[in-house]
């Protein structure tokens, strides 16, 4: 595999555009969404690197084991596994019998035809991403799978851009269905006002290159109050914006701290923090340890 390059000391990231450096046998790439037909088709990655999309793997035999953020997790047969963006992946290993089909999604095109319970979904998944699904909803799955990949591959079938969205569409109401014991039950296809805000506050949250932390700056880029952002937020997921912000913060630092091997002044200042005494008693109250501490305990290959 040809590695994405990073700063010395950074993770390496992979965005979209570097889906096809990943897997070698991808069935479709249009820079939006990819299908992969097995997890194969991943080089032997042992290397840690992270993600900026959504990732589903659907297993339809034999075993695979991952670890994402950290944390082991093993995919057994007619069990879905959903790797969200800004998740750290490494150690993918996989029984030689194992079959899984793979759909890649930007978290634009994620929203645009799931709505706005998958957002809720992911929330949860970024903790307990391995979902059981019974034989006949992975049948399911793998039937769609199947549909798009013939439209894909007959291409006298004029197969469009809108015709793919409204297969996705279909694709992603009855995966909601599957997994509605982890989401609230919505009407996918109306999204009040508040949804739409709530979803363009959480891309801002992913797409937070600077690592802003002001509950006023998010607000602002979202034309609203802050106020009436975290009464938003509160409605949607019971947290306030700030809560939210602070765990997609608190995140990007335990991922810094456990895999990059930059200096703690060097993390403080790429995750814009005026000065280590600030970073340091940030870090302590969300995660009860000092930096240095925290990095003792917790740095990969620990």
């Amino acid at each position: 595999m040809k590695k994405k390059k990073a700063e010395p000391g950074d993770i390496t990231v992979f965005s979209m555009a570097d889906v096809p450096l990943i897997y070698n046998g991808l069935n479709y790439f249009d820079g939006e969404i990819a299908f992969a037909d097995n997890i194969r088709s991943i080089p032997n990655l042992k290397e840690v690197f992270k993600v900026t999309f959504l990732t589903l793997v659907f297993c339809q035999k034999g075993t695979f084991s991952i670890r994402l953020n950290g944390t082991a997790h093993t995919v057994h047969e007619h069990e879905v596994l959903f790797i969200v963006a800004n998740t750290v992946v490494s150690h993918i290993e996989h029984a030689e019998d194992v079959d899984c089909k793979i759909v890649v999604l930007t978290s634009a095109v994620t929203l645009n035809f799931i709505g706005k319970s998958i957002v809720e979904a992911g929330m949860r998944f970024s903790t307990n991403p391995v979902v059981a699904f019974t034989p006949y909803e992975s049948e399911l799955m793998l039937k769609y799978y199947d549909l798009l990949m013939f439209k894909i591959r007959h291409s006298q079938l004029d197969f469009s851009r809108d015709s793919k969205l409204s297969i996705l569409k279909s694709f992603g109401m009855d995966l909601l269905s599957c997994i509605n014991k982890y989401v609230s039950q919505t009407d996918n296809n109306m999204m009040r006002q508040g949804d739409k805000l709530f979803h363009k506050f959480l891309l801002l949250l992913e797409n937070n290159e600077t690592n802003e932390r002001s509950v006023q700056y998010f607000a602002d880029k979202l034309f609203v109050s802050p106020k009436y952002l975290t009464s938003i937020c509160n409605e949607k997921c019971g947290r306030t914006a700030s809560d939210l912000i602070a765990s997609s913060i608190v995140s990007r630092i335990k991922q810094m701290l456990e895999y990059s091997t930059k200096s703690i002044k060097e993390i403080a200042t790429a995750m814009n923090f005026d000065n280590l005494s600030f970073f340091g008693k940030y870090v302590k109250k969300h995660l009860g340890d000092s930096p240095n501490h925290y990095r003792k305990r917790h740095s990969y290959g620990k």
